[in-house]
Parts: C-alpha cells; structure tokens; sequence
C-alpha cells in the first residue's frame, strides 16, 4: 500500500455519480493502462485545463496508471486524442493547483482540509500526440 496521501471518494461518488458521468460524457475522461494488468482503466477527471490535469484527492489510481505509462486517451465532447503525460512540481505544480482551487472553489473544500499542500496532489502538463 502507498504511503502517499490519497482522500477516498465516497461511496455516492464511485458507485452513482462517476458511472453516470461517463456514460453521459459530461466531463473529461481519462483512459490509461493499468499498472499491473496493463488493461485500460477510465475515470473521471477532477480537473481539465487546455494543459494540464490536477488529482484533487492526491495519489489516486489513475495518477499511478498515468507516471507509469505517461500516455493516455482524453475523451472530451466525444472525441477522443492520444495525449502524452509530464508530472510538473515546485512552482508550477503550486500555481496550477491555486488556479484549479479557485476554479473548483468549494467543491473542493473537504480534499484540500484533508491534503492541503500542493505538492500532495500530483499536475501533469499534458499534451496531444499526433
């Protein structure tokens, strides 16, 4: 088990809301190998910017799936693209993760009560593969 910090979603969210938003493709998805397995694994985005994606609850699977591939597919307004993944840090990860607080705003609140340094929720600059 890793000892890096990870909050939980809640039963509601895995169980109602994260299958319904991927079935009606409201939001982003991301599709990435698994680890182990090497099978595909999609979940839902906590954050989409134009360049980068932020996990507001710290080292979830799809961050794991993500450094050990460092490619994926973005599935967003029915279309999906190749992309290709870089973990940011220092500075850069904190001003991307201010700017996804400020955008997110409360929905947030409880993840970031629980984890509130930046370096605890991995950013990655990620870009299309043509």
């Amino acid at each position: 088990m890793s000892s890096r910090p990870y909050v939980r979603p809640n039963a509601l969210m895995t169980r109602v809301a994260n299958p319904i938003v991927r079935m009606l493709g409201l939001f982003p998805t991301l599709t990435v190998a698994g680890r182990r397995t090497g099978a595909p694994r999609t979940t839902p985005l906590e954050h989409a910017g134009s360049r980068y994606l932020v996990s507001g609850r710290g080292e979830t699977d799809w961050v794991r799936n993500l450094r050990a591939s460092r490619a994926g597919l973005l599935r967003e307004r029915g279309r999906t693209v190749r992309i290709r993944a870089t973990e940011v840090g220092g500075g850069e990860r904190e001003r991307v993760v201010a700017a996804y607080r400020r955008k997110m705003g409360h929905a947030v609140d409880e993840q970031f009560a629980r984890l509130p340094a930046a370096a605890e929720h991995p950013v990655f600059r990620i870009e299309r593969e043509d």
